[in-house]
């Protein structure tokens, strides 16, 4: 968690991932994943992305690392742009990624060993087998391995198990920064807990600082110090993870929390869930101005004219909303 002297580690400035898409003979369409998407974390922090799924959250995730190449925007790491070539190689060592599907990101052919001490070869990090070796048996014990797991194979292991191997080879480089991309969405939710909790043991035991991607509120508050909500590729509201939930500003936001079960059956029934209305737009049509519009119920004709500015409503909350001052 963030400590008194934190900065920001990663600051990141009007961030736009753009796909073209076919849409007849010879003619594409931008598709705007992520639109205009500007925000920092500072160093040791956890700063939780939500949103419904086909919001861009696992794009903004991608492309910080670069995975995706970035279609306008500024990436800064530690102070310096990551602009060059030699800057991204550098990055690549100090920023790494958990994948969402502990299934597909492990490669079958690799035994875990391999698999583990893949970035190590990559970057030229160990000198020798023997140390090569130590290295990845460190890395197991990190994520309660065992040893004699280091010769077998990806199938041979359960989603839970398989998801410690890929945190295991995103440790390898002893990176600062750590992308996690939905990494207990496909676990039962048992080993979810489990999962959460070592990646709280791993950011205080080696300094770690997360950006935590999920769909589930629940989780993306237990281990996140702030949270962002995203939709259709905007960034409507940031702030820290209790005032998100105490003091929701963004009617989006309002309605995702107002959704958050609840264990104690008085206070389920006492709160009042928000349903939305119509399916969420495709990125392809973008509603014109505030993309949350169309399914918003405080909408009026300013928010179909103008794209509301992402703004400090007060100390630390951002909202980016026309009408926050009347609706709340």
């Amino acid at each position: 968690m963030t400590g008194q002297n934190a900065y920001p580690l990663v600051d990141i400035r009007h961030l736009k991932e753009y796909f073209p898409i076919n849409v007849g003979a010879f003619r594409t369409k931008p598709l705007k994943a992520v639109d205009d998407v500007s925000f920092t974390i500072m160093k040791g922090e956890t700063l939780g992305l939500v949103g419904e799924s086909g919001c861009g959250k696992t794009t903004v995730g991608r492309t910080v690392l670069q995975l995706y190449k970035p279609t306008a925007g500024e990436i800064w790491y530690d102070g310096k742009q990551i602009k060059t070539k030699k800057d991204l190689k550098e990055f690549r060592t100090k920023a790494t990624m958990v994948f969402q599907d502990p299934y597909s990101s492990l490669n079958p052919r690799m035994t875990v060993m391999d698999i583990i001490a893949e970035p190590l070869d990559v970057h030229g990090l160990c000198s020798s087998k023997e140390q090569r070796r130590e290295r990845v048996l460190e890395l197991m014990d990190y994520v309660g391995l065992n040893s004699e797991h280091a010769s077998r194979y990806a199938h041979e292991f359960s989603g839970g198990q398989r998801q410690r191997i890929g945190i295991a080879r995103s440790l390898a480089v002893n990176p600062e920064f750590i992308v996690c991309d939905e990494p207990v969405s496909a676990l039962d939710v048992s080993i979810q807990a489990q999962v959460i909790n070592m990646f709280d043991e791993l950011q205080d035991r080696l300094g770690l600082t997360y950006l935590f991607i999920a769909h589930d509120l629940l989780v993306v508050r237990h281990i996140s110090d702030r949270i962002a909500v995203m939709y259709l590729g905007k960034m409507v509201e940031l702030a820290d993870a209790d005032d998100i939930y105490d003091r929701p500003l963004h009617p989006y936001s309002k309605s995702l929390i107002s959704a958050v079960p609840v264990p104690d059956p008085q206070v389920a029934r006492a709160n009042k869930r928000i349903v939305l209305t119509g399916d969420i737009p495709s990125p392809l049509n973008a509603p014109s101005g505030c993309p949350f519009r169309t399914r918003c119920p405080y909408a009026t004709e300013v928010c179909a004219e103008s794209m509301p500015e992402f703004t400090e409503v007060s100390k630390g909350h951002f909202v980016a909303c026309h009408r926050t001052a009347e609706i709340n």
